[in-house]
């Protein structure tokens, strides 16, 4: 009856345990599965509960308002100057519940891996995950892995969500935009963009550009313990500088006016955008934010900001006004007004 069976194409539904990539095994939920979170994950989550793991996170109440957020994230390659996808995932989520005005408490993540992923490359990623949730003060409390085949995925995607408290009195979301807010921003404009651009092309554009990712929680909690009244806070991820003001412009049905020589771009990254046809207030960021606060308040919040290590370069870059509404536009230095416009399509792929 031998020779009636092919045998090509077969894989044993069993692999070796001591192999250097993922394999399907590692995703079926045996002791394989097991052995990927004993000895992968939770020695890099060092707030998880090893000792008790259940099918979901179990937490104590919490009083007041919760900020709740959800991002997955593709970015390609996995690994870029200043950061990697997993410090990406945990920062962005943080950023993205720091932007209500709430303290980070609580996050999940959810891996999805490739087969054949090299087990070192998973290990770091695992690995910048649980140090960049200790840097941002949250713990990760659930989790999941999956396994795809070569056809369904390259690399490794990661889900993150989010739990935030936000503190009583505060109140920050786009529709509260006002005219004559100053507009500011916590430091120079496109790096992130530009660093895994120059990664995944080979680019060089004689001098190294990193990424910006960072938690942005305690920068947050330090302007609000001036006593303003942040009306918005926004990070400026993909689309840059220019989607978020157009954004909240839209949304609050005002206009804005951005004087451009005071918006923050590094030379490397307005050099590296002139050669690429890129305008630096699209590309994205993940470790800087956009805050309207009152004209009256602008000068003690920026102080703040410069005072903390993620906004020591903080500026003001414009005003909110009544005139055009939902429209953005920038003076430049010849005196001229150009309309920032919402950019066409995703300039950059796979940036988060």
């Amino acid at each position: 009856m031998t020779e009636d069976l092919d045998f090509e194409g077969w894989t044993c539904p069993m692999p070796l345990r001591d192999t250097p990539t993922v394999v399907m095994g590692h995703g079926g939920g045996g002791a394989m599965s097991a052995e990927l979170i004993e000895h992968v994950f939770l020695p890099a989550f060092t707030g998880s509960h090893a000792d008790d793991l259940r099918d979901s996170a179990v937490l104590p109440p919490l009083p007041g308002r919760l900020a709740f957020s959800t991002d997955s994230y593709v970015v390609k390659p996995m690994f870029f100057p200043g950061g990697s996808i997993g410090d990406l995932a945990v920062n962005g989520t943080v950023n993205d519940l720091a932007m209500s005005g709430a303290r980070p408490l609580y996050l999940s993540t959810a891996f999805i891996i490739a087969e054949g992923t090299p087990m070192a490359d998973l290990g770091r990623i695992a690995a910048a995950v649980g140090a960049a949730a200790d840097r941002a003060g949250v713990r990760l409390v659930t989790g999941d892995t999956k396994v795809v085949d070569h056809a369904s995925g390259d690399g490794v995607f990661i889900n993150t969500a989010g739990i935030g408290l936000i503190p009583d009195g505060v109140d920050i979301g786009p529709a509260r935009a006002r005219p004559r807010d100053a507009i500011l921003v916590s430091g120079e404009l496109g790096l992130h963009g530009i660093a895994v651009l120059s990664r995944r092309e080979g680019l060089e554009f004689g001098t190294a550009v990193e990424s910006d990712s960072a938690p942005l929680a305690g920068l947050v909690a330090a302007m609000l313990d001036t006593g303003a009244d942040v009306h918005v806070l926004r990070d400026p991820t993909r689309g840059g500088l220019a989607a978020s003001l157009n954004e909240i412009a839209r949304t609050a049905g005002v206009g804005m006016e951005l004087v451009e020589r005071d918006i923050p771009v590094p030379e490397a990254v307005r050099d590296a955008c002139g050669l690429l046809g890129l305008d630096p207030l699209q590309v994205a960021n993940e470790g800087k934010l956009v805050a309207l606060v009152p004209a009256e308040a602008a000068e003690a919040v920026l102080a703040a900001m410069r005072a903390h290590e993620h906004g020591h370069l903080s500026r003001r870059i414009g005003t909110v006004v009544d005139g055009h509404p939902g429209v953005v536009v920038a003076r430049t230095g010849l005196g001229a007004t150009r309309v920032l416009d919402l950019p066409i399509g995703e300039q950059l792929p796979r940036i988060c």
